[in-house]
C-alpha cells in the first residue's frame, strides 16, 4: 500500500469528542478502509477500497465510488484512486453478455476459474445502473474537497463517455429515464444499489417487471448532470456543454416530480416498472432523491416525515422498505432490513434539505448501533424496531468489515457538522448533542490545506 497503517491513522483527521459511540465508531472506521484498501490489478498503483469480506474482497464500481465520497474529508486519496482504477476499466464497446456498452462504469471485477473460462461474466462485468452517474457526482465533489484540476482533466475523456452512456445506452427507450434490464443470461435482475432478485416489489408484493427504472437512478442522472455542469465551465472551459447539462437537468427534475410522485401516498414511487407504472412501496430509496437535489421543495417535508415515520425508522436506522409493504421483511436483504450506508446518505439528504433535527437524530442513533457490534458497523442488520428488540439485531450474514458501512460514520460526522465545501471556504456549523457532548474534527482535508472545525 502506499501508506503504512500508522501512516494511514497519522495523517486522518483527529476527532475531539466525549461521546464514545463517535470516537470509537470514527477509529474503527479508519481501521476497517485500511484493512479494505487492494490494486485489482498489478499495472493500477493506486489502492482503492474492496468491498467487503469475506464475500465482496473485490472491485465494486457502485460501493468504491459511494465510499470514497463518505471518506473525502478524511482521506480524499481513496477517491483519486477510486475514479483512475473505473476510467481503466470503462467500458468501451457493447457486450451483452457483460451488459456493457461505450462509457459505462463497471461494476464488478473477478479473477476465479469460471471468469478466466468464459462462465461467468465478471471479468469485468458492468451490470449496475448506477455507478457511471455516480462516477461523475465523485469526479465533481473530489474537486471541491481537493482543487486536483490536473486529475479531473486528465479524467474528462471518461467523463464524456460517462455523459454520452446517460444520454443513450443507459435510456435505451429514450424517454429521459434511466432504466435497466440484463441482456446477459448471467446477468443481474436488479441493477440499481438494492440489487437482490426481489428488491424491486409494489406495495402489494408483486414483483416488478423490468426494464426498470427506480427513482434514485433518477436523482443521480440529475446530480451527474449539475455536477458536471460545473465541471465543463470552471475546469475544462465549455459552457456550451455547461449550459446544455444544466437545461437537461431542470427538465429531468420537472418530469421526475410529476411521473414519480404518489399524492395518494406522500411519498415518491420506488420505480416505473416495463410499462411505466409507478412501482408504490415505500422505500429508503426516496432519502437518495434527498441526497441527490432532484426533489421539489414542496414535496420535501413530505418525504422527510416519510423516512422518520414508523413504517421507516427502526430507531437504529431507516429500512430499506416500509413495514406497511406486502414484501416487508426484517431480515430481508432488500426488503426491511437497516443499512448503515444507506441511512447515512438519507441523513444527509434530509440535512442538504434543512431537516436538520431529523438529520442528527439519525446519524447519533446510528453510531449508538455501532456499540453493539463492537463499533464495526455491519454491511446490514435487521429491522426490528427499536422498542421490541432493545439492541440492533444481526443479519445472519453480512460482510463485516464493509466498506460502505464503515464509510457511514465519516458520512454521519460530515452531516452532524454540516460540512459543506464552497470554493475555498469549507462551510460548517455548531451542533449540540445529546448531554452537551463534545464534538470537532481537527485537520481535515480541504483544497491543499488542514482545517479545524470545532
Amino acid at each position: 500500500m502506499p501508506e503504512t497503517l500508522d501512516e494511514w491513522l497519522d495523517s486522518a483527521p483527529r476527532v475531539d469528542t466525549d461521546v464514545e459511540n463517535i470516537g470509537r465508531s470514527y477509529r474503527q472506521s479508519l481501521l476497517d478502509l485500511a484493512a479494505l484498501r487492494f490494486r485489482p490489478v498489478p499495472e493500477i498503483k493506486a489502492s482503492l477500497p474492496a468491498a467487503g469480506l469475506p464475500w465482496f474482497m473485490a472491485l465494486f464500481g457502485r460501493d468504491s465510488l459511494i465510499t470514497a465520497y463518505q471518506a473525502l474529508p478524511f482521506h480524499s486519496e481513496l477517491a483519486a484512486g477510486t475514479l483512475a482504477t473505473l476510467a481503466d476499466l470503462q467500458a468501451t464497446a457493447s457486450d451483452d453478455f457483460r451488459d456493457a456498452d461505450p462509457g459505462k462504469i463497471p461494476h464488478e471485477l473477478r479473477f476465479g476459474e469460471l471468469t478466466a473460462l468464459g462462465e461467468f461474466p465478471h471479468s469485468p462485468y458492468y451490470g449496475s445502473h448506477d455507478a457511471t452517474p455516480l462516477f461523475l457526482i465523485l469526479l465533481d465533489e473530489y474537486e471541491r474537497w481537493t482543487a486536483d484540476t490536473e486529475l479531473v482533466g486528465r479524467l474528462e475523456p471518461a467523463a464524456r463517455a460517462a455523459l454520452a452512456w446517460i444520454e443513450g445506452a443507459g435510456d435505451p427507450d429514450g424517454d429521459g429515464y434511466l432504466e435497466y434490464q440484463t441482456r446477459s443470461p448471467k446477468g443481474l435482475v436488479s441493477q440499481g444499489w438494492k440489487d437482490s432478485w426481489d428488491a424491486i416489489a409494489f406495495a402489494d408484493g408483486r414483483l416488478a417487471e423490468p426494464p426498470i427504472a427506480t427513482c434514485e437512478l433518477q436523482g443521480y442522472a440529475y446530480d451527474a448532470r449539475r455536477r458536471t455542469a460545473r465541471l465543463a465551465r470552471e475546469v475544462w472551459g465549455d459552457t456550451t456543454l455547461a449550459d446544455q447539462l444544466e437545461r437537461d437537468a431542470l427538465d429531468l427534475r420537472q418530469r421526475f416530480n410529476r411521473d414519480f410522485w404518489l399524492a395518494d401516498r406522500g411519498y415518491f414511487a420506488l420505480a416505473l416498472d416495463g410499462d411505466k407504472q409507478p412501482v408504490d412501496s415505500l422505500s429508503s430509496n426516496i432519502g437518495h432523491l434527498l441526497w441527490s437535489g432532484i426533489v421539489d421543495h414542496e414535496h420535501a417535508r413530505a418525504t422527510a416525515e416519510a423516512l422518520m415515520g414508523p413504517a421507516m425508522w427502526s430507531g437504529w436506522g431507516i429500512r430499506t422498505m416500509g413495514s406497511t409493504c406486502a414484501a416487508y421483511n426484517p431480515i430481508g436483504y432488500h426488503t426491511g432490513t437497516v443499512w448503515p450506508h444507506d441511512t447515512a446518505i438519507c441523513a444527509e439528504g434530509l440535512r442538504a434539505y434543512g431537516f436538520h433535527r431529523e438529520s442528527k437524530t439519525v446519524v447519533l442513533a446510528l453510531l449508538k448501533s455501532a456499540a453493539a457490534f463492537d463499533y464495526r458497523l455491519p454491511e446490514v442488520f435487521a429491522g426490528f424496531s427499536r422498542e421490541a428488540t432493545a439492541i440492533p439485531v444481526e443479519y445472519p450474514t453480512p460482510c463485516r468489515p464493509q466498506a460502505w458501512a464503515a464509510g457511514a460514520p465519516l458520512l454521519g460526522l460530515r452531516t452532524l457538522l454540516c460540512l459543506d465545501p464552497d470554493g475555498e471556504e469549507l462551510h460548517c456549523e455548531t451542533v449540540s448533542l445529546e448531554g452537551g457532548g463534545r464534538l470537532g474534527v481537527r485537520g481535515i482535508h480541504y483544497r491543499g490545506r488542514r482545517i479545524d472545525v470545532v
